[in-house]
């Protein structure tokens, strides 16, 4: 069962994709999500505590203002200075905190009841599976002003049927092509890797593919393959829903990938090893023919001055390969001290055309303002990524989605590692996972 998220007409408004990476939970460094831009050099200065590892009790003091902001290092200048007009505008102080964006959502769930938490976080649309389980986040009325947002971008910050995040940017992973190194799309993904490691073996590049997989793997980044051999994480209801007692990794398509990815680390063309700062600086400096990753990367590629196009991940299997969408938004923490302060900065302040653009200019992700979108889609990189992420699949918000990424992206390190035979690697971390979903 292969979910596609319905499209709103990609040209005219965002077919961007529901959810993602980013920065999703896991995913990236950024999240995954990942990856990372670097702030503007004009940005505001910003309250930085010391974060706290993720599930930790170490206290996070809050902020000394009317309104508290949580985010990560990328978004904190933007945010702050957004923050500042509006507190000039309302009489009001606004505090941005700068967090490890890994460590928002947990958190806000032990600091909030305890009056350390902040008013708003910024955070990833599958969170919300655990915030709302937890009690952490207040839904928000988007009333009329949610038909300027992508349909799915909505859809993506909504649970159970409440909407609880206002959609800012939408993300998911695609290819990156140096076009002096490989003047040609691949014809599938064996190619790629075959013409890439030819490249390696006449030492103009360092890597045949920069692909992160790092200490825990990368399901994220991994996920286009997997779905080229006609695996998903899980099924879905009827309803298009996520099915977390269908979970589809050691699937004939799952153990199928999992072989597959037994040989290509055999044969070097992927290694364990590579982490997301060894995968995009081979990039940058034109040591890789090719990269997957995300909006998050174009800006350091472009500064490494490599000629570039964006497109579609060739499949691995017989299908075609599906991406992981995510959203990130703003959401309103169910223990604000100033409720009304802080819906009415989301709602009608970071609502805006205006503050879309902004947000956009200062990260690059494709926003979820629909007419913002429309004013970037001739960018051939917005749309390299807009229109590949059309084909994917949002990132699960159900709290399951939580006991795949440990054990799942282990298991892909550890075939690339050639520390077991694949199929039951990846059968037994299968087991491991829906036993921690029943037990949950």
């Amino acid at each position: 069962m292969r979910r596609r998220i319905p499209v709103v007409a990609m040209v005219a408004g965002l077919a961007l994709l529901a959810t993602a990476c980013g920065g999703g939970t896991e995913p990236a460094d950024d999240t995954s999500a990942a990856p990372v831009v670097e702030p503007s050099e004009e940005s505001s200065e910003v309250a930085a505590p010391e974060p706290s590892p993720e599930g930790s009790e170490a206290p996070i003091e809050r902020a000394d203002a009317d309104l508290v902001i949580w985010t990560d290092d990328t978004r904190a200048p933007i945010v702050q200075e957004i923050g500042d007009a509006f507190g000039a505008e309302n009489d009001l102080t606004v505090a941005v905190q700068q967090l490890d964006f890994g460590t928002i959502r947990e958190n806000l769930i032990t600091r909030g009841p305890v009056g350390e938490g902040p008013d708003i976080i910024v955070g990833a649309h599958d969170w919300l599976g655990q915030l709302v389980t937890n009690g952490a986040v207040s839904p928000l009325e988007l009333g009329d002003s949610a038909a300027n947002f992508s349909e799915v971008a909505v859809e993506a910050m909504s649970y159970e049927g409440l909407t609880y995040g206002l959609p800012y940017a939408v993300e998911n992973v695609a290819l990156f092509r140096n076009t002096d190194l490989a003047p040609e799309a691949p014809a599938d993904f064996q190619s790629m890797l075959e013409e890439g490691q030819a490249l390696v073996d006449a030492g103009e590049a360092d890597l045949p593919l920069a692909l992160q997989v790092g200490d825990a793997g990368d399901v994220f980044h991994f996920y286009p393959i997997q779905t080229s051999f006609g695996s998903n994480i899980f099924g879905t209801n009827e309803d298009g829903s996520y099915n977390a007692d269908d979970l589809q990794i050691d699937n004939e398509g799952g153990l199928e990938m999992a072989s597959q990815l037994g040989e290509w680390g055999e044969a070097g063309y992927l290694n364990a090893d590579v982490t997301f700062d060894i995968a995009s600086e081979a990039f940058a400096n034109g040591r890789a023919p090719y990269a997957i990753s995300g909006p998050w990367n174009v800006a350091p590629f472009q500064e490494g001055d490599v000629e570039f196009v964006v497109e579609p991940i060739p499949a691995a299997g017989s299908e075609p390969s599906q991406p992981f969408v995510g959203v990130q938004g703003f959401m309103v923490s169910a223990y604000a001290e100033n409720p009304l302060v802080a819906n009415d900065f989301v709602l009608n302040y970071l609502g805006t055309e205006d503050v879309a653009r902004s947000l956009y200019e200062n990260g690059q992700r494709p926003p979820a303002y629909t007419s913002v979108f429309e004013e970037v889609a001739s960018d051939p990189i917005i749309a390299g990524f807009g229109e590949y992420g059309a084909e994917g699949q949002p990132l699960p918000n159900i709290p399951a989605m939580d006991s795949v990424w440990g054990d799942y992206g282990n298991a892909q390190r550890d075939i690339l590692l050639g520390a077991g035979d694949p199929e039951t690697l990846v059968t037994d971390a299968a087991n491991r996972i829906r036993e921690n979903i029943a037990g949950s």
